[in-house]
């Protein structure tokens, strides 16, 4: 039997009590601790994150700098336009909105899905994915109304790139389209959307051109309505860029070669720059900027005229007889005097071999200056081999030949100065001796382009020096080398020039109000076809079978000089069909012939 215990003796356990005290007290201190690390430890942390959840952050496009001629005249503008972007992280169904997108635009649901697919693994998650890089006062009106039950998608104003002169200028300016995932990979300033230079000085100077963007923060509620807006950064417009190319005589250049193909160089020889840079056919550059629809591309890809090759320095073709200017070069550097001479029979027999003249007749005794006069090809054929295949490749490369001119355009060609170790290296064969005398009138495997011999010419009048072609203004004249001729060869081919398009194969340039210095070239595509005795007619041969048609002049009026090459491909003769577009170009430069004679010392 249990005893009787008496209330007043009893006392709780001590230990108990102070178990129960303890785990009290450590529980007020986690809570404590944990309340002290996330308010004061933590808390400027997720006071930030809290604020996140309030806030979005935008960027602020700015304007990409303007290109303008010598004149001022804008070449490459900004237009505003409206785009329509989609924020994926604040969208809880893509393929609803995508869905009624199509539905308000018209645009196939598979193309926008595909455009969302694509951005998606090119771009962060945060960033926008354009769904409609340009919408009409249509699409706007419709859809903005609608944007209040839609807050994933937004019309944005961003600035559209625009090309007043359109194929005038697109070899020289090139354009701008949306970065690919390529470009937005190397290049941590551009986000989805972005469009980046893809040809001409919209790539070069790209860095130049497209500014700073800025940066909003926007105050959003929880379905990702905007009810505040704060500038964090501003945006900052790109640079604008002037060309030392005159606009109007660009234009009018751009009008005489008409339906031709070819190009056309107008170069100051004192410092480079270049007054007009035109190679026709050319292409609207309008037609990248919002991108290129299937149908156009087809069109350019599939042109047999390949309008969008920048003839002028990404063409190569044979020199034909302007050649001869450097190679005289050369013979005077090799101790021939120009009092040298040979007979012309109208051919020069190597071996089996015989090598025509382009004057069936021949040209009868011929010295140094008639030989550039006349465009004596036996004369070239003669001393070229004496010469030798070695001589003439090491000369014609220190007279800037087979290198870049550093123009600051893209996809700039070498041309081709062949020897005996480039033969050997690419077909495995030896040099043969008629070789070396193709090579010395400028046909055979030699190429060069347009810009290449302007600046060849440039140096003529120069003092020898090779200037860079400077497109932009207000850049010193750049030295990328010297030729190997003394200022008395110089002289010489120059006063030849200036024969040469006084009663030489060069005359249709001559005027009787300034000095004009020429020599023509007629490149040879496939061998000569004879119709009986006579050699067969340029209106008889399939157009990709006719010769180039080449010019190289220099013209000096009031003090003043400039160089103008013409090069018309598959355009028949030098003379008489590339002669006359020179003259033209001169017309435009200096008026009509004013009919006061002038003669050079």
């Amino acid at each position: 039997m249990l005893s009787h215990l008496d209330r007043d003796d009893y006392h709780p356990p001590k230990n108990g009590l102070l178990l129960l005290l303890c785990m009290v007290f450590l529980l007020f201190f986690v809570f404590t601790l944990r309340f002290w690390y996330l308010q004061v430890h933590k808390g400027e942390s997720y006071s930030r994150q809290s604020l996140d959840n309030t806030r979005r952050y935008e960027r602020v496009y700015a304007s990409r700098g303007l290109i303008k001629d010598c004149n001022g005249r804008i070449l490459a503008d900004n237009r505003p336009t409206f785009v329509l972007t989609l924020n994926r992280e604040s969208c809880p169904d893509i393929n609803s909105t995508l869905a009624q997108v199509s539905m308000w635009t018209g645009v196939p649901l598979a193309q926008l899905a595909n455009k969302v697919k694509q951005d998606s693994v090119r771009g962060k998650a945060f960033e926008s994915i354009v769904l409609l890089p340009e919408m009409t006062p249509e699409q706007i009106s419709l859809i903005e109304p609608q944007l209040l039950h839609w807050p994933e998608l937004d019309i944005v104003t961003r600035y559209k790139r625009y090309y007043p002169m359109k194929e005038t200028f697109a070899h020289i300016l090139g354009y701008v389209a949306e970065a690919n995932e390529k470009e937005l990979k190397s290049d941590s300033w551009l986000a989805l959307g972005d469009n980046v230079g893809k040809q001409g000085l919209e790539k070069v100077l790209e860095t130049t051109l497209r500014g700073q963007k800025g940066r909003n923060s926007l105050e959003v509620d929880a379905l990702g309505r905007v009810f505040g807006k704060e500038s964090l950064e501003a945006p900052q417009n790109g640079t604008n860029i002037t060309l030392n190319i005159d606009a109007e005589l660009q234009k009018n250049i751009f009008s005489i070669l008409g339906s031709q193909t070819g190009s056309v160089v107008v170069l100051n020889p004192h410092t480079g720059a270049v007054r007009a840079l035109v190679t026709t056919p050319a292409y609207d550059n309008n037609l990248f900027v919002s991108g290129l629809s299937n149908k156009d591309w087809a069109a350019l890809r599939d042109n047999p005229y390949h309008p969008l090759q920048n003839r002028a320095i990404q063409s190569v073709y044979p020199p034909g007889s302007v050649w001869k200017l450097m190679m005289v070069g050369l013979f005077l550097e090799k101790g021939i005097s120009p009092g040298d001479s040979i007979y012309c029979t109208g051919k020069v027999t190597i071996g089996n071999q015989t090598f025509r003249c382009w004057k069936k007749a021949g040209h009868g005794s011929v010295s140094m200056v008639h030989s550039l006069e006349a465009s004596c090809d036996s004369y070239y054929y003669l001393f070229g081999e004496k010469c030798g295949i070695n001589s003439i490749a090491d000369y014609a490369k220190r007279c800037g030949f087979g290198s870049l001119t550093q123009i600051d355009l893209p996809h700039e060609k070498k041309g081709l100065v062949p020897s005996r170790e480039w033969k050997k290296r690419r077909t495995k064969q030896a040099w043969y001796r008629g070789e070396t005398l193709n090579v010395s009138i400028g046909q055979g495997y030699t190429l060069i382009t347009p810009i290449q011999l302007a600046t060849f010419v440039g140096s003529l009048l120069n003092g020898g020096k090779l200037l860079k072609p400077q497109l932009v203004a207000g850049r010193e004249p750049e030295v990328i080398g010297t030729t190997p001729m003394s200022e008395q060869t110089r002289k010489l081919i120059t006063n030849a020039m200036v024969l040469t398009a006084r009663h030489g194969t060069a005359r249709s340039v001559r005027r009787s109000d300034m000095i004009i210095g020429g020599k023509t070239g007629t490149a040879q595509v496939v061998k000569v076809r004879m119709i009986g005795e006579r050699r067969q007619r340029k209106e008889e041969m399939a157009h990709f079978e006719r010769d180039h048609a080449w010019i190289a002049t220099w013209g000096e009026k009031n003090n003043e000089q400039v160089v103008v090459i013409v090069m018309l491909e598959h355009g028949g003769g030098g003379g008489s069909d590339a002669g006359p577009v020179a003259k033209k170009v001169y017309e435009l430069l200096y008026g009509p012939d004013g009919g006061s004679p002038r003669s050079k010392g």
